[in-house]
């Protein structure tokens, strides 16, 4: 492919940056679909794997100057990238959604310096109009391999936080998670098959309705002892918690009973607190478990770092409701009572 590309440009004389895209089928067979003559919007991808600035090389195409180099050997391949193009729309409908951004936080580096890139020119108070094309992001992250690109991927997706506008990283979230994507089993026919009914957000499963009605209940107890300025009433409290089940047919509800004692003398209502959870579900649906949960959560921010037994993962508290709150889990906004 690579040889039919450049063949294509210098047949017609291209001289800047472009993107010659085909059509694999399954027996490894190409076929040419169009040229971009311009900068891709994946270019990021690139960048990240090889190291080269595209818009510098087109600059100094466009400029008449040397391109840093036309010796392809140096041009190495260098680790994994993913790109997810984060857009205000809705993820069930995949229609635009329009407002302003009334709050907007982008993820940062995690693991190492610069393995997390945003390219957004948005910030809080934005509008998203319906003059132009509704995408507010080209996140994109980097990583030695495929699979430490994915979770460093997940871990910027939990850590985006879009308020003001519909967006679609409840979608993007769900689609990183899959086997199928880690997998690399990726087809044209990917979201009818994962989603026949359509994208309703993340259906939960014995392990995360687990992390999530133990992380509910750890944020009622933390809310409950910054309420009343109390570091600690009592080290232990139970709670009978309405999880929604997003199916097909509408929002069912999982009725979870958690325990949880803290395992120091008193709350911090600032920072780091560790728990036992004991949680049953009422109608069966799950085994019972017990662990251990440690729950990060600074005050006025509404990011929420969970260590649990199955993994690390970040929720974010978006707003208190009358009989609860919302939270942001594995990207879908999930209503607790």
């Amino acid at each position: 492919m690579g040889e039919q590309a450049v063949a294509l440009a210098r047949n017609v004389g291209y001289n800047s940056a472009g993107t010659v895209e085909f059509l694999v089928d399954k027996q490894r067979n190409f076929y040419f679909l169009e040229m971009n003559t311009r900068l891709q919007v994946e270019h990021p991808i690139t960048e990240y794997i090889t190291g080269f600035d595209l818009v510098e090389e087109m600059i100094r195409s466009a400029s008449g100057l040397e391109l840093t180099t036309t010796d392809q050997s140096k041009v190495e391949i260098n680790g994994w990238a993913i790109e997810s193009r984060v857009y205000a729309e809705d993820p069930e409908k995949y229609l635009p959604s329009i407002g302003t951004l009334s709050k907007y936080v982008e993820p940062r580096s995690w693991k190492t310096e610069n393995d997390v890139r945003c390219d957004s020119g948005i910030n809080e108070g934005s509008e998203i109009s319906m003059y132009y094309d509704p995408m507010i992001c080209k996140l994109s992250t980097h990583g030695p391999t495929r699979a430490d690109a994915i979770a460093t991927m997940n871990h910027a997706l939990d850590q985006y936080l879009i308020k003001g506008v519909t967006h679609n990283i409840p979608l993007l979230r769900d689609v990183v998670s899959s086997s199928d994507f880690a997998s690399g089993r990726i087809t044209t026919a990917f979201l009818a098959d994962h989603y026949p009914h359509g994208f309703k957000g993340h259906k939960l499963t014995s392990e995360t309705a687990e992390q999530l009605a133990t992380t509910s209940a750890a944020l009622q107890f933390i809310r409950q002892a910054r309420e009343s300025y109390i570091h600690v009433a009592s080290r232990s409290a139970s709670y009978v918690l309405l999880l929604p089940q997003l199916q097909p047919d509408g929002v069912h509800k999982l009725e979870a009973r958690v325990t949880l004692t803290l395992d120091s003398e008193t709350v911090s209502l600032q920072g780091a607190n560790t728990f036992t959870v004991s949680t049953e579900f009422t109608n069966g649906e799950y085994a019972p478990t017990t662990n251990t949960l440690k729950v990060v959560w600074d005050v006025d921010m509404p990011f929420v770092e969970i260590k649990h037994a199955s993994g690390d993962l970040t929720v974010q508290f978006l707003d208190p409701l009358p009989l609860g709150f919302r939270v942001q889990f594995l990207g879908t906004k999930f209503d607790i009572d």
